[in-house]
């Protein structure tokens, strides 16, 4: 899509601006969409053994296990593997193209910076740049921080905020689960369910395992609020406090364990609302809070609106029209609701466990200013009622009596995303034993060679949001290889 339509940095960048960022803002990085791009998205700090990377060994297992980024969380003032030999240990960056990619740790105040740090001092300096040079060119800037993004590994003190003995726990009802469908298209060990489980059986004392966590995800907060707060600052003390528009939101929620589900990706509300705060200097006052439901989509045109924009997106015929309204009726009115967009806030969740083009695993959920409504793939529904069940407690959608509302709002989610087909999962598909080896050996000649293992990890990493090490991999494959004759059978691969 990106080689047919503008991405809104190119855009900004067609219009004459400077575009420049840093971190994490596109899934995988285009340098060419930017004038200038420092840093590339880094999810470290990372606890490292000396030899791999892995969770922080202060997380209790089974949880640990789950792995270096979605199982670990800890003080970044406790450096893992402190009492081990091998000086390699320790803290480590998360780009593996450096040479040396050690996070260099003495003391909470003789330390390196973490990435988020470091993106929110750049982007300061860079700010401060642009009003000493007042040049005339109009710039864009962006800036992907990672936290709360797993591993949550932020400073001692931001764990201080929070203490475990007051921290209040997400409200989660007994069996909350028993009249959701989301579970019926997952894998038992799906990501969500088995997070949550794990998590409860490595603690022993009830509600602990989920406390520590919660713990370390308001940490988290806490610690990237700050860095947003300094780039904030840079443009409050420069003269271009007023004529610089701010946008801060995010990509995802995650549900803390509601519904028996501890992750991004799911179709309720903890998941798929996020921050959206836009100032806009002579538009927007502070303190105004807009209840409409609105979509991400709608920031492209927004900005397009607001600064002016002109030309079209698309590079080629092939490219798609703009999607997404402006926003500007909410900022310069927040109670209003008469604007030009739908009347909720459409979402999707993908499952899929080959590609898109699976239409059964595709989920939606439509949020109105008070519904709730989710229509799952063959056709199970959830509907809840934000005026009364804020929580999503019950799902009302068996209940005769909403069957009218169900029918208006499945005709609003079909005028935004378009007839939707009921295809029902394949029997037990989703709970079948997975063939490791078959998914690896894709020429079906009942070996493995080195180049179809370094594709399937390297395309396993990025579906995990985990950074591949292609040095790494090859010394697994090595490791594997018993008999060295540079294949893998599939003993050799199942082997513990």
């Amino acid at each position: 899509m990106i080689n047919n339509s503008r991405s809104l940095m190119d855009y900004f960048r067609l219009n004459g601006y400077y575009t420049c960022g840093s971190g994490k803002l596109m899934h995988h990085l285009r340098r060419e969409e930017w004038c200038e791009f420092k840093h590339a998205a880094d999810y470290g700090p990372f606890a490292f053994d000396g030899e791999n990377r892995t969770a922080h060994p202060s997380v209790r297992k089974p949880f640990f296990d789950i792995g270096p980024v979605d199982g670990s969380f800890a003080s970044l003032d406790d450096p893992p593997y402190a009492d081990d030999k091998n000086p390699a240990s320790g803290w480590i960056y998360g780009d593996w193209k450096l040479k040396d990619n050690t996070f260099r740790y003495n003391s909470p105040t003789d330390r390196d910076p973490t990435p988020d740090e470091r993106n929110a001092q750049w982007a300061a300096d860079k700010i401060n740049r642009f009003a000493a040079e007042n040049t005339q060119q109009p710039f864009f800037l962006g800036i992907g921080f990672i936290r709360p993004h797993t591993p949550l590994h932020v400073p001692q003190k931001y764990f201080d905020k929070f203490p475990l003995d007051e921290l209040a726990l997400p409200e989660i009802k007994d069996n909350d689960a028993y009249d959701t469908y989301f579970a019926k298209y997952l894998d038992a060990n799906s990501k969500g369910l088995r997070y949550f489980r794990d998590l409860l059986s490595s603690y022993c004392e009830k509600g602990d395992g989920l406390r520590r966590f919660t713990q370390a995800y308001l940490a988290s907060v806490s610690a990237v609020d700050e860095c947003i707060g300094q780039v904030v600052a840079a443009v409050d003390e420069s003269p271009l406090k007023e004529n610089t528009i701010i946008v801060l939101t995010s990509d995802h929620g995650w549900t803390m364990g509601q519904k028996e589900f501890l992750f991004k990706n799911s179709p309720w509300e903890e998941s798929t609302r996020v921050p959206l705060i836009i100032r806009v200097p002579g538009i927007t006052k502070a303190g105004g809070v807009a209840e409409h439901p609105v979509s991400l989509i709608d920031l492209y045109p927004t900005l397009k609106d607001l600064c002016g924009l002109k030309g079209d997106n698309r590079k080629t015929e092939q490219g798609a029209k703009l999607d997404g309204h402006s926003l500007r009726p909410f900022l310069e009115n927040p109670k209003t609701m008469q604007w030009q967009g739908p009347e909720g806030a459409l979402t999707m969740i993908y499952n899929g466990p080959e590609s898109l083009n699976n239409p059964y695993q595709q989920h939606w959920a439509l949020r109105t200013l008070r519904w709730r409504y989710i229509r799952y793939s063959g056709g199970d529904e959830e509907l809840y009622d934000h005026d009364k069940d804020p929580h999503e407690w019950n799902n009302l959608a068996s209940q005769p009596e909403y069957a009218e509302i169900k029918k208006s709002l499945y005709a609003k989610m079909r005028a935004i995303q378009g007839d939707m087909q009921i295809i029902e999962p394949p029997k037990k598909a989703s709970f079948g034993k997975w063939d490791w080896f078959k998914a690896i050996d894709t020429n079906r000649d009942q070996k493995i060679t080195m180049v179809e293992w370094l594709h399937w990890s390297k395309n396993a990493d990025q579906r995990n949001d985990r950074i591949y090490n292609k040095q790494e991999k090859t010394k697994n494959f090595h490791n594997r290889d018993k008999n060295d004759d540079g294949y893998m059978s599939r003993a050799e691969l199942e082997s513990k």
